[in-house]
């Protein structure tokens, strides 16, 4: 394939879940990158990503100096509502010089950027629109060896390995102390059946209740349970890179696409009927043979859901094509 030309800017908000998604692609691409995390002041914020009169003062007056200025990047990825702002004026502002990609579903007309990578569960339709399964991120087998190098030490414990990701509450989906003491006991439970060790990872969503319950009930399990820096580096990677299986709560679509893209069984505890988005993802998850049942017996390995190289073969084409044009 014809080598792409020019600079890519990546455009954020600074949430954890967007950068990796618009990093990951931007990784992907090979271009190189500048990445700019940008705040949007009202009343921009309020009508975004529509857009308002004196496009660059949406900008917090900290930022304003040297930003959305020319020369303009060949190429400019978004993630989230406010990013969606910037890239769609970054197209009008260079005429449609730079090629806009917009990740997650903007929810007005995608044909106001070039491409739109939005997943299946958000039932955005578009000849522009790109639909993955699950989120974009950056887990592959160099991410998972350089995870295991990191931390060789887990590779010492019990097997089976099983990675647990706690992920927080949100609307219609509880993640509270009613529902950690439940996972907790039927983590206790496996580990009875099972033997091995767990590697017990919170978000920064997790309620404090929520870990302190899985920490002392997990407490006779060999393994670690992480919660914050304080308690040094985030293992995430490396307990990525040495699972052999992994549970992830329900109401993180990231974690959930990560998990899959290890190449491990993947497991679930669910305790009532989630909301649209979240339920649709999880039943192409469980169609596509990536997602069980904490009670559910699972094979050793399974096929791993990695999209994001072919998403971005599929977006360097459509740039090639533009910038031969």
């Amino acid at each position: 394939m014809t080598r792409l030309r020019g600079e890519c800017w990546v455009v954020t908000d600074g949430r954890a879940g967007n950068d990796r998604q618009a990093l990951a692609l931007a990784d992907a691409l090979g271009l190189p990158y500048r990445h700019l995390v940008l705040g949007l002041r009202a009343p921009w914020s309020w009508f975004a990503p529509r857009l308002l009169p004196g496009g660059r003062l949406a900008l917090p007056s900290a930022q304003r100096r040297g930003i959305l200025v020319p020369p303009w990047p060949a190429v400019a990825i978004g993630c989230g509502r406010a990013a969606a702002y910037y890239t769609r004026l970054l197209r009008r502002l260079s005429e449609q010089g730079t090629y806009t990609v917009q990740i997650l579903d903007p929810r007005v007309d995608p044909a106001h950027w070039d491409t739109v990578i939005a997943p299946r569960h958000d039932g955005l339709q578009g000849p522009n629109v790109l639909h993955p399964i699950g989120s974009l991120n950056p887990v592959d087998e160099a991410w998972l060896a350089e995870g295991r190098e990191v931390c060789p030490a887990f590779g010492d414990l019990p097997e089976p390995r099983v990675a647990v990701l706690v992920g927080g509450p949100r609307k219609d989906i509880a993640i509270d102390a009613a529902y950690a003491a439940e996972l907790a006991d039927r983590l206790v439970a496996q580990h009875r059946r099972d033997g091995g060790s767990m590697l017990v990872l919170a978000s920064r969503r997790t309620p404090a209740a929520v870990i302190a319950i899985l920490r002392e009930r997990l407490a006779g399990i060999p393994g670690v349970v992480w919660s914050s820096e304080a308690e040094g580096i985030n293992p995430y990677p490396a307990a990525m890179g040495w699972a052999d299986r992994l549970v992830v709560t329900p109401d993180s679509i990231n974690m959930l696409s990560e998990a899959c893209a290890v190449g491990r069984p993947v497991q679930t505890y669910v305790t009532g009927p989630l909301p649209g988005k979240f339920e649709r993802f999880h039943r192409a998850l469980r169609a596509a043979g990536l997602l069980r049942g904490l009670d559910d017996p699972v094979p050793e390995r399974q096929t791993p859901l990695r999209e994001t190289r072919s998403i971005a073969d599929t977006v360097k084409q459509r740039i090639v094509q533009r910038q031969g044009a």
